[in-house]
């Protein structure tokens, strides 16, 4: 059966000619009424994919904790915005801003501002942070955040942006496109002419049939501009890599990897996200960058053991056994775990000094 997307995909290809990924990407995931976060919660058992915040409670506290250490140093604001973008159900920040009671002072000058373009997901938010006691507001772009410093929670947020890919042949790199098969069936080809593009951004000296994936900038610069003028720092969280090559778009459906041509619109599309690619636009806007470090290292470094702890002294038998393997599931390095597979980059103003959780070693591009 062709869902209404795959018509329309198909139609677009028989008019203009194939498509190139990330205009594929970006129908998938956001056509305004047949796109994947347009049209469900994708969250959690009953949907594609579960992320840390759905795992445990820890992993928000922690951020939340992070926040609360930034702000103080970046001189307590009176007034701030704390960010999320692309915030799932709302459950990191409940959790983060449950934290940071701590620190009722925190609470007072925050302004929680939620980047989110999924009506669904806005909803979900809606419901699960109405009681938090901090204002909120919602905006479909970075750009549209208001001035004033800022931190930024990301988390499975540059994965899911659309990426263009190049494959490497003899007489350069040639850009992958989403086309038709001879049975009208959607595939994948490449353009027969060089791109001149890709050759300018990458290695000349990579093997035939590389793979060279380019995310879009515009929001990474939109970011990092927007720390640049008005202060304050971003925590990246996401699965990915610190350069190289490699076909990393992906589909998942029902918690398991399905091909991203078979059903447009009703499966999660992502790439790894470039930390490299990210540090430079951060860097190139004067800010500064550390890591990425693997997500385990990160969150013991910020107390996963010792929150864990507590926690398990507090719950019933049953309960222990949960949250000790939501901690391994967070930090560990094993199959199904989190640990390695996902990273850490801290983006900060020059003003802010050395993230929480991370080393002055682990400064990028000094």
């Amino acid at each position: 059966m062709t869902s209404p997307l795959a018509a329309e995909i198909r139609a677009l290809i028989a008019a203009e000619g194939p498509l190139p990924v990330s205009r594929y990407m970006a129908l998938c995931l956001g056509h305004p009424r047949y796109g994947y976060y347009m049209t469900r919660d994708p969250l959690g058992a009953k949907g594609d994919f579960t992320t840390a915040p759905e795992i445990s409670q820890m992993f928000g506290e922690l951020l939340g904790l992070w926040a609360v250490a930034l702000w103080q140093q970046m001189g307590a604001p009176s007034a701030f915005s704390l960010v999320e973008l692309g915030p799932g159900r709302g459950t990191l920040m409940a959790d983060a801003l449950r934290a940071a009671r701590l620190l009722p002072a925190f609470g007072a000058a925050a302004r929680v501002h939620l980047v989110e373009t999924s009506p669904v997901l806005r909803a979900a938010q809606q419901r699960t942070l109405d009681a938090c006691g901090v204002p909120l507001a919602w905006h479909g772009r970075i750009e549209d955040l208001p001035e004033g410093p800022a931190i930024v929670l990301a988390n499975e947020f540059f994965d899911a942006l659309p990426v263009d890919q190049y494959v490497r042949a003899a007489d350069g790199w040639h850009e992958r496109r989403v086309g038709l098969d001879a049975d009208g069936a959607l595939s994948f080809g490449l353009d027969p002419r060089p791109s001149p593009l890709a050759d300018a951004f990458a290695a000349s000296a990579a093997p035939d049939g590389a793979v060279l994936e380019r995310m879009d900038p515009g929001p990474a610069l939109a970011l990092a501009a927007h720390l640049a003028r008005h202060g304050g720092a971003a925590l990246v969280i996401d699965y990915g890599h610190a350069g190289g090559f490699g076909d990393t778009l992906q589909a998942l459906s029902h918690h398991r990897f399905a091909d991203p041509l078979a059903d447009p619109g009703g499966a999660d599309l992502t790439a790894h996200v470039d930390f490299a690619a990210l540090a430079r636009v951060a860097l190139g806007q004067g800010l500064a960058a550390f890591g990425p470090l693997g997500q385990g290292d990160f969150l013991i470094r910020l107390g996963l053991g010792a929150r864990a702890e507590r926690l398990m002294r507090e719950a019933e038998p049953a309960g222990q056994d949960a949250i000790e393997a939501a901690a391994l599931r967070l930090a560990g390095s094993g199959p199904g775990q989190m640990g390695e597979l996902f990273k850490v980059l801290a983006l900060s103003a020059p003003t802010v000094g050395v993230p929480p959780g991370f080393d002055p070693s682990e400064r990028r591009g000094r």
